[in-house]
């Protein structure tokens, strides 16, 4: 089984600790199971890169953060990323852990990736391998 980590590095931060959550889940059944990290720059280019990899690929993981700020714009980005991400994965019938935060400030940022089971990218990579026991 071969695993797509798609990775926004708006916020490098809090990107590489999504990451490392998500390869803890799939560091723990390594039997028959491969990932590749790819990254683009930020949230709003994750639908398309899922697009790109989804006939190469199992399942994907989308990792990304969103931090609201004084503009409209983190409505925009949020929900062109919600509705691309769902887009890709059921016109292109590939299951993707979504793990895209989108926090009010960089506190709560930190928290929803934090070196725990909290973790958002952990608990992404754990509902897509779900998703692929199914299939």
């Amino acid at each position: 089984m071969k695993i797509a980590i798609i990775t926004a590095t708006f916020y490098q931060e809090i990107s590489a600790r999504l990451l490392t959550g998500a390869t803890k889940v799939l560091e723990g059944i390594r039997q028959n199971l491969t990932w590749d990290v790819i990254e683009v720059p930020g949230c709003f280019e994750l639908p398309y890169m899922a697009a790109q990899l989804a006939e190469k690929y199992d399942g994907i993981v989308a990792l990304g953060c969103v931090i609201r700020g004084e503009t409209d714009h983190y409505t925009y980005v949020c929900q062109g990323t919600t509705y691309g991400i769902q887009k890709v994965s059921i016109e292109q019938k590939i299951p993707i852990g979504f793990g895209i935060l989108t926090c009010e400030n960089r506190a709560q940022a930190l928290a929803r990736s934090d070196d725990t089971e909290n973790n958002k990218g952990y608990f992404a990579a754990q509902t897509l391998l779900s998703l692929l026991a199914h299939d």
